[in-house]
């Protein structure tokens, strides 16, 4: 298996791209990665050379480009050059942490969307109080969706999370105002009607409130919903954890209880950390590519490319094809 991986991605590219990378193969048999990058750059961090090679550029598709203008444009940037790697075969998957937007359009003209899926979906694992975890999809990459594509994402959602995340029967929820069926918008109203009838546990309409309960295993919306839950979820965490930090500063006595929590507080924190769950997958595309958050350190890249061996491992996107063809298929014999 062989995975590139855009090596100056991110706000610590590409240093944490680079020892991530490296912990990777020494962790996973069989698995080679090539590199794309400036080697100058890379090479003082690359402590393990073997089944690691570099594609070497030296120009970047940076936060501030505009994305599909950049794809287009820098045919030698990292990204480009990586997702290229896909397209023509020598790479079965791709990890970046930059450009959000950039690494959807490299996907989409690059690497190319799957028979039959009419818009990918970018979908990270979200924490939840019993360490299980959670997708939701989408989150970004369509601001406009249509019920199909909900439905699609559903499809999607549910292959992934039997699949690669070992789920029997994986629960589906469509997100929602309340649970009621005919609460919503008349994009929530439609897609629900159609998610009733897909091939999948579909558990109806669930709200917000309740994602850290775990009320579902798999999330539905469109990508501006997703976009604002995924980062009011990541602005709470952070803020909570700001909140207990200023409590436990405030005098001797806090300080004191708080290096008897350490412990326990790294722990808390890790749990509602969404890297430790990996990427974000662009499902829907003809070969795995996972956005790896842009803050993401070593252990996040590491956790992103278990993720994206395990897409390629179980042909995940072979699978999401025939399930979707399958599907319709049986719509048009009705």
């Amino acid at each position: 298996m062989k995975l590139a991986i855009d090596a100056m991605g991110g706000d610590h590219a590409p240093e944490a791209i680079v020892k991530g990378a490296c912990t990777a193969v020494q962790n996973i048999p069989d698995l080679s990665i090539v590199l794309v990058g400036d080697q100058e750059q890379i090479k003082p961090f690359l402590t393990h050379t073997e089944r690691i090679d570099i594609i070497h550029t030296t120009d970047v598709i940076k936060s501030e480009d505009e994305p599909v203008k950049a794809v287009r444009r820098k045919k030698n940037a990292s990204m480009v050059l990586m997702a290229n790697e896909v397209k023509e075969g020598r790479a079965d998957a791709c990890i970046s942490a930059g450009n959000t937007g950039a690494l959807m359009s490299a996907g989409l003209f690059i690497v190319g969307r799957i028979k039959g899926i009419d818009r990918p979906a970018l979908s990270p694992t979200l924490p939840t109080l019993d360490g299980k975890g959670f997708l939701l999809l989408d989150v970004g990459a369509n601001v406009d969706a249509k019920p199909q594509h909900l439905l699609q994402y559903g499809l999607m959602g549910s292959i992934y999370a039997e699949k690669v995340r070992g789920i029997t029967n994986p629960r589906v929820g469509l997100l929602n105002v309340g649970t009621e069926s005919q609460k919503g918008s008349d994009l929530a109203k439609k897609a629900f009607d159609l998610m009733e009838d897909a091939p999948i546990h579909f558990v109806g309409n669930v709200e917000a409130r309740d994602f850290l309960n775990g009320v579902a295993d798999v999330v539905v919306t469109d990508g501006f919903s997703g976009n604002i839950a995924l980062k009011s979820i990541e602005g709470t965490a952070l803020g909570m954890f700001s909140m207990m930090k200023e409590v436990f500063m405030k005098n001797v006595k806090t300080k004191v209880a708080a290096g008897v929590l350490k412990s326990d507080l790294k722990g808390l924190k890790d749990k509602l950390d969404y890297s430790e769950y990996g990427g974000a997958g662009l499902f829907g595309l003809a070969a795995p590519v996972i956005k790896a958050h842009g803050s993401s350190n070593e252990t996040a890249v590491y956790n992103a490319i278990q993720q994206a061996c395990q897409l390629v491992e179980q042909d995940v996107t072979a699978k999401i094809e025939e399930t979707v063809q399958s599907y319709k298929a049986e719509e048009g014999n009705e």
